[in-house]
């Protein structure tokens, strides 16, 4: 079970071993996608179908699923869980509302010598979205990764997602696509369909960006094929850091620990408190928790092996702590939490006070769940209305501008020894 360590030294030790829990993909894995990607540049649909069949379903009822059986799911699911789809509703309109606060306009400007400049700002044409399926279906990944790229102004949003052992599409996931737009929906999974959206077939077309998460496979897929198109990042297990002072509830710490140490084996879910009897009751209460979660053995796994209580003197300490480790989620469950807004540079995302829980922004809250992993929240943002757009600048110079900028683009372009540059600017000049 999670262990309480003091930082007098050994957290350090904790903290460097949490890091190396995704480690370096195999060469095996690495060899066989790279096999996969090559199968399916050289034969398109054939050899989609033909992995489609080999990993997940030999029988699957749809490669490109019909409009109708997606409007249909959808029918359904307000017949018989009409409170899924209202919640599912909530749930767009707070992150529809959230996202299109992050929508940029361009600009254009015009001087008073003539010059004018500015700056486009589009949507990306088609974009290709992985959504996981079997148990580990999300139909929130569909909102948090169709809606801001609606809100850019993608023209297609393209997704994937395996089918079940008996062919089928899970519902769920069509009813999350249903809601927010998703244009095109096939019945493919793995490196395979990474391969596909970037590469193109006869009937996947080729995309601009690909998201979403995946399995080692995926992830591996995404991180070979980036540079022909974009991604949005390479995720690692998902994880939570805690900061708790005397003030915190250890029913909500144990609760919140345990929502992300469920994810997987290797999640992380760490608690930084000033407290010792705090982090005690936290313990106590993780012990008497997890008897009645479903997900007990995966979650004492990743709480045995990646999984701690800090116990350190401040909160100045526990800060320093937790911009080393640049979590992707952080709560703060203190006193004060709006005073650490501030002070919390390295983090996906920030849930302020005791009320505020992680899985609040998994689903509902508004801000995108789609975040930064393994510490690379120091240089990394979440997925956003940005990640979605494409910028292009423009510049239109009068003649009279030209020449007056003309001796100082000389000079420069010669000092770099780019003499065609130069001449370039000074044909202009000589011939005026």
């Amino acid at each position: 079970m999670i262990r309480i360590i003091e930082a007098n030294g050994d957290e350090k030790k904790f903290l460097a071993e949490t890091e190396k829990r995704a480690g370096e993909v195999g060469a095996e894995v690495e060899k066989t996608v790279k096999a996969i990607l090559e199968d399916v540049k050289q034969n398109g649909d054939k050899a989609v179908k033909a992995y489609t069949a080999k990993f997940d379903c030999p029988n699957a009822k749809f490669y490109r699923v019909p409009d109708e059986a997606i409007q249909d799911a959808l029918t359904e699911a307000n017949e018989n869980s009409p409170e899924f789809v209202e919640a599912m509703l909530n749930a767009v309109e707070n992150i529809t509302a959230f996202h299109t606060k992050q929508k940029r306009e361009g600009f254009c400007v015009t001087e008073e010598n003539g010059v004018i400049m500015g700056q486009r700002v589009r949507g990306l044409d088609k974009v290709g979205l992985y959504v996981p399926g079997g148990t580990a279906a999300y139909p929130s990944t569909v909102l948090m990764n169709a809606i801001p790229a609606k809100i850019a102004g993608v023209k297609e949003v393209i997704m994937v997602t395996p089918p079940l052992k008996d062919g089928s599409v899970n519902k769920d996931i069509l009813v999350a696509a249903a809601l927010c737009g998703v244009d095109r929906i096939y019945l493919t999974g793995g490196a395979q369909a990474i391969a596909a959206l970037a590469y193109g077939t006869e009937e996947i077309p080729r995309v601009s960006k690909i998201v979403g998460p995946g399995n080692i496979f995926v992830a591996t897929a995404k991180k070979l094929v980036y540079g022909n198109v974009d991604i949005d990042m390479v995720a690692g297990p998902s994880e939570i850091l805690v900061l708790a002072d005397e003030t915190a509830n250890p029913v909500y710490l144990a609760a919140d620990l345990m929502s992300q140490a469920e994810h997987d084996r290797l999640a992380s879910a760490i608690m930084i408190t000033t407290s010792r009897e705090i982090a005690e009751k936290t313990k106590a209460e993780i012990e008497r928790q997890i008897q009645y979660l479903s997900r007990k053995e995966i979650i004492e796994e990743s709480l045995k092996n990646y999984g701690a209580i800090i116990v350190c003197d401040d909160m100045d300490y526990a800060v320093e702590i937790a911009n080393q480790i640049a979590p992707e989620h952080l709560e703060v469950c203190c006193a004060n939490p709006m005073e650490y807004i501030g002070k919390l540079d390295n983090v996906g995302s920030l849930f302020l006070g005791n009320h505020s829980p992680e899985p609040l922004g998994d689903y509902y809250a508004g801000p995108n769940h789609v975040l930064p992993t393994g510490g690379t929240a120091r240089f990394y943002s979440p997925l956003g209305v940005d990640s979605f757009v494409k910028r292009s600048s423009y510049i239109c110079y009068t003649k009279d501008a030209l020449l007056d900028a003309a001796d100082d683009i000389i000079l420069i372009a010669n000092r770099e020894q780019l003499t065609a540059h130069a001449n370039s600017i000074a044909v202009r000049k000589e011939g005026n």
